[in-house]
Formats: structure tokens, sequence, C-alpha cells
């Protein structure tokens, strides 16, 4: 029970094309199934694809909706981790990531971090987030999500480690050039999650698309790192699925060596963030 076989999925998705992108979930659900993977995690927005502008509110999706449901009662006996637009509490619109199991949803995760800078304006289309979590995943397995952008605040890793996550799953959209030409990506995402996966001794799972929209062309290199910061699965710039397999022990040696869940202190951060965010807020005051 203490092994977990964990598939990413690096596909293409057809924008705004729902039926399609369902089917394409379904295929490779059932080909992880045959491989006796425990977890199948696709890009984030798997569903729909990126660059919807105006179309959000079209393909928005309640989570007892056909599409949900019917990739929800594919996967049974692996968990499945894909990305939608949610259609949520309130008529308010998300980028969410969605883990389903046996026909029910487990667990979901709405985008906290949208990002508006570059050639990236998703403030403008979703709502974000309010809240972080961790699931059960397989005993003894405790999982969570953090979507694209929502990784690049250290803060959110630090959360759900000492939260009790033992794997971290990122479904991201990454494409060349979103931000500066000076900016590469692909280092930049190899170098962030190589050390949250070292310092926290954190199977790490990212998996991003490709394919192009309009002048996003995404390059793929989904990775798979294991709790010592190695890679041990990588993808490259095309339709692909990459596969690695942990054991848990391999997770309690590594946080052994590294105890930095062990040492997190959350007493010590509460404290000092408290203090800080009235200290800030004193300050604008003032300038105010």
């Amino acid at each position: 029970m203490s092994r977990l076989k964990v598939v990413a999925a690096q596909i293409a998705p057809i924008l705004g094309q729902l039926a399609e992108n369902v089917d394409t979930h379904l295929r490779h659900i059932e080909g992880a199934k045959r491989e006796a993977a425990d977890v199948i995690v696709f890009p984030e927005l798997s569903l729909t694809g990126y660059d919807l502008t105006e179309r959000v509110p079209a393909v928005a999706r309640r989570l007892d909706s056909d599409e949900v449901l019917a990739i929800a009662r594919a996967s049974q006996g692996i968990t499945t981790i894909f990305g939608m637009v949610e259609l949520g509490f309130a008529a308010q619109l998300h980028n969410s990531s969605v883990a389903v199991r046996d026909g029910d949803v487990l667990f979901v995760h709405r985008k906290l971090n949208l990002p508006n800078y570059g050639k990236l304006a998703e403030g403008k289309l979703f709502g974000a987030g309010r809240y972080i979590d961790t699931f059960d995943i397989k005993d003894p397995w405790h999982a969570s999500i953090l979507t694209c952008s929502d990784a690049w605040n250290p803060g959110l890793v630090h959360l759900i480690a000492v939260g009790g996550a033992t794997i971290l799953t990122i479904p991201i959209n990454s494409a060349s050039g979103t931000i500066d030409h000076r900016f590469s990506n692909p280092d930049a995402w190899h170098m962030v999650i190589q050390f949250y996966s070292y310092i926290y001794g954190l199977p790490t799972v990212v998996v991003n698309r490709v394919g192009t929209e309009g002048e996003f062309e995404f390059w793929g290199g989904s990775k798979i790192f294991g709790p010592h910061g190695e890679v041990v699965a990588e993808a490259g710039t095309e339709d692909e699925l990459i596969t690695a397999e942990f054991q848990f022990d391999d997770v309690v040696r590594a946080r052994v060596s590294l105890p930095t869940v062990r040492d997190s202190n959350l007493d010590l951060i509460y404290r000092e963030t408290v203090r800080l965010r009235n200290q800030i807020g004193r300050l604008r005051f003032d300038d105010d």
C-alpha cells in the first residue's frame, strides 16, 4: 500500500471543445488504468484550453455537470486530476483543478494566484480561490494541488507541506515568451520545483500542455521529481505520458535526513506574520 504510481498526461487540449477534450481524458485514463497507475494528472484547464477570453462563461461547468461526471465515472480505482472552468458559488467562475475517483469528486482547488503580467490576464477572467488544503489520495499518501502560478508563492508550498502533503501535483499552462525574453520558463520551473521537492522531501508532479493557441506556444516539458529533488521522468515537446513510481518509505527517509517539515515552527511564522501585517498596515496608514 505504500507504493504510488503516477502518470502525467501532457496533452494539447482543443480550445473550447469540451466534448473532444473529455474523450481525450477518457482515453488516457483507460491507458493509465491498464498500467495499474494510482493517479493520472492532466494540465491546467485541460477540459477547455487556455486562451479563452470572452468564451469563459460558455465553457464553465458545475461540478455535477455531464463532463465532470463522465470523467469521475471513468476513474474507477484511479484518482484523476484535471482542469476546468468551474461555475461555482454565487455564479463565480474559477480556474479549478478537480480530483475525482470512483464516480465522486474528491477535492477541488480553485487557483489562488491569477497572473496579470506579461501576456497573462487571468484576473480579468476568473475569481480567485480562497483556500488551500490537502486530501487523502491513497493510504498513507496525502496530496495537494497548486495550479501553475500558485507554486510561485513559497508560502503556499510551505503550508501544504506542513499541512500533511506527501505528494504535490502542479497542473500548469506555461507558454514561451509570456513574461520577458530574458525569462526562461523551462529553466525557472525546473529550478523552483527541484528546490521544493528537495527541501520538503516532497515528490512533485508538474504537468504542462503542448500545442499553440493564438500567440501562446506551450513548451511541454512536464516533469516528475522525487523526494530528494531528482528528476525521475521528463516529457518532451509533444503529446506524451510519463510515469513514475514512489515508495512512501523514501519520503520518510528524505524527511528524516532534512527535517524541514518537522522544524517548520508554525507558531513563530504565525506570530511574525501578524506582527509584520500590523507593522506594514501602520506604515501604509502613516504614508496616507
